[in-house]
């Protein structure tokens, strides 16, 4: 059993790394489960984000899957008996021998092990080959999203290109039977551009507050981002309390801090990005709303999210389901033209741009700032010309964008371009 934490894409690579483990443990899994979150605040489980009999089904000839715990198990106390394993027990770094030596005899003796807050595991190298084939064809073609977000995402995307837009593999791969009919005359303004851009903006409170950076927000903010650090990361405040701060100037020009919208509004413009382009916005409430967002939107009106393509009546049904709103967010990034980050740390990031690697043909390009070369480049606003600024820009996301083979260490969900995963066929 596994009980996976965190959102949407956290959640999605436990469930990968779980069919790892339980091919690795010759055991049954049973159908992973989703924690309740007070950050998230979402109580959908599996069956609510993917469809379950497809799931098992792909799956089906490498790992056995059941919905639920057979009845005889059903009345075990799994913590009494010593199989409720923490992040405690074994350690998200544990290698597939240390499940083996720590796991396997509870699996033996008692015929159940409960994974609490099971997340980012078998994440290193080495792992077996076979291992690492599982994770992608769970990730990359055993996770369909339920048809009532497969129907929402396509529909809010057919409302940002035209009607004779191209369907591509990424389409067929999001939006299944839903790949065919046409926009309702709602919204006719959004529907501009047969092409847009997704932008993963983080800017959200508690990755700000997190990162320690200032963002010019004088007192006030920081007393804003002080309180929020106090309530909502005890941890961080008590390591704080032991290491000598470091200047918020330092972390930036030690690409530590996360993109204002302004700078990502830079970004754009010094790669060339037209004005009137549409730009499809995926992130939660963006820290200091409207106020914080007028720089950009002065400069790329043609912004929408899904609460503006979609009507009141559409979203509904997602409300109060964050990681259902964040599956709309993951389809509009995936599909886009052009896909860019401000953080290329992220889950959405990573596994967006992975999934646009394994479908996109080359054809689906990612843009990844280097934060660190970003933030000198804007240290120079003061005497760096135009066209400077824009050569050093377009150099700095040229050298992060090309596709390389798959390093040693590195996340086969961001970078599948490597035998397991490209080479096969499921």
């Amino acid at each position: 059993m596994v009980s996976a934490s965190g959102g949407l894409n956290q959640q999605r690579v436990a469930i990968c790394n779980a069919i790892a483990l339980a091919s690795f443990l010759n055991a049954t899994l049973v159908l992973p489960r989703f924690l309740y979150s007070i950050v998230w605040k979402d109580p959908s489980q599996f069956g609510d984000i993917y469809q379950e009999e497809y799931f098992m089904n792909i799956m089906k000839d490498e790992v056995n899957i059941v919905k639920e715990l057979p009845s005889h198990l059903k009345s075990l106390d799994i913590e009494a008996i010593g199989s409720l394993i923490t992040d405690a027990d074994i350690v998200k770094e544990a290698t597939p021998i240390d499940y083996l030596t720590k796991t396997l005899p509870l699996l033996l003796q008692n015929g159940v092990v409960h994974f609490l807050g099971f997340g980012n595991r078998l994440g290193s190298d080495p792992l077996p080959s076979k291992l690492q084939k599982l994770r992608c064809k769970c990730n990359f073609h055993a996770l369909k999203f339920v048809p009532k977000i497969q129907e929402a995402g396509s529909l809010l995307i057919r409302r940002i290109r035209k009607y004779d837009a191209a369907q591509a593999t990424l389409d067929r791969q999001l939006f299944g039977e839903f790949l065919t009919g046409s926009p309702s005359n709602k919204h006719d303004s959004a529907r501009g551009s047969s092409k847009y851009l997704a932008l993963h903006l983080r800017f959200e409170v508690d990755m700000i507050a997190y990162s320690l950076c200032d963002f010019g927000g004088g007192e006030k903010e920081r007393r804003e981002l002080q309180t929020y650090r106090e309530s909502h990361f005890p941890m961080l405040m008590e390591r704080l309390k032991h290491f000598m701060p470091i200047s918020s100037s330092v972390l930036r020009n030690l690409g530590r801090c996360p993109l204002t919208p302004e700078e990502a509004a830079l970004m754009l413009a010094g790669l060339g990005v037209k004005r009137g382009t549409y730009i499809y916005l995926a992130s939660s409430h963006i820290y200091g709303g409207k106020f914080r967002m007028h720089s950009f939107t002065n400069l790329y009106p043609n912004l929408v999210t899904k609460e503006t393509l979609l009507t009141p009546s559409e979203v509904s049904p997602f409300r109060n389901f964050s990681s259902q709103l964040a599956a709309l967010d993951f389809i509009a990034c995936a599909t886009a033209d052009v896909f860019a980050m401000t953080d290329s740390g992220s889950q959405l990031s990573s596994l967006v741009s992975g999934f646009r690697t394994y479908y996109g043909g080359g054809h689906a390009p990612t843009l990844r700032p280097n934060k660190k070369r970003l933030a000198a480049i804007l240290s120079e606003n003061g005497t760096i010309g135009w066209n400077s600024f824009e050569d050093r820009v377009r150099k700095m996301i040229k050298d992060g964008q090309s596709v390389r083979i798959r390093g040693f260490g590195r996340s086969i969900y961001r970078q599948p371009r490597c035998p397991e995963c490209m080479c096969k066929t499921y």
